[in-house]
């Protein structure tokens, strides 16, 4: 069966074309829910919660080749409303987890990352967002348009800013 089966399948309620539909891409899932979150459970508690709200929502989806993209904005939009939380929560997770790190043997290639890391902490959410499925989820600018519902050329736009902003954040060395 094809996707766009699975799919008319699933909005007819059957249960094992819904589980198929979300077992082929909990692997991309679980990337994108890890780059924004940073932590294992919270990851898998976010995909959890955007399957549950697919799951209920599946039959507003208007058209099936687009259950990817569709369910993986909702992802990532749960990720952001627990990034708001967190922020809500701790008043500086920065100094929270630089004092965390510091604690921690560490060799170059880990201070680098932990670099990076903090530099896209530090970039706006929607900057962050791009820089996240072009790297981390190797998604096409095409795709990365489909998903946040925007104009190619501005997505481009945006992924061009997001990385002069890492470059003046991380210094002429990077």
């Amino acid at each position: 069966m094809n996707l766009e089966q699975l799919v008319s399948h699933a909005k007819n309620g059957d249960d094992d074309a819904f589980f198929q539909l979300v077992s082929l891409h909990k692997e991309q899932l679980y990337k994108i829910a890890y780059a924004f979150l940073r932590n294992e459970t919270d990851a898998l508690e976010a995909i959890q919660e955007a399957t549950c709200r697919s799951y209920l929502k599946l039959a507003r989806l208007k058209q099936p080749a687009f259950f990817r993209t569709w369910l993986t904005r909702i992802l990532i939009h749960i990720c952001l409303d627990e990034q708001k939380r967190r922020k809500r929560l701790v008043l500086d997770p920065m100094v929270e987890d630089a004092v965390e790190r510091v604690s921690t043997h560490m060799d170059e290639q880990n201070i680098e990352r932990i670099q990076i890391e903090e530099a896209l902490a530090r970039l706006s959410p929607h900057y962050r967002r791009i820089i996240i499925l072009k790297y981390f989820e190797d998604r096409t600018i095409r795709d990365i348009a489909q998903v946040l519902g925007h104009p190619e050329g501005t997505i481009k736009t945006w992924l061009h800013k997001a990385l002069g902003a890492l470059r003046k954040d991380l210094g002429k060395g990077w």
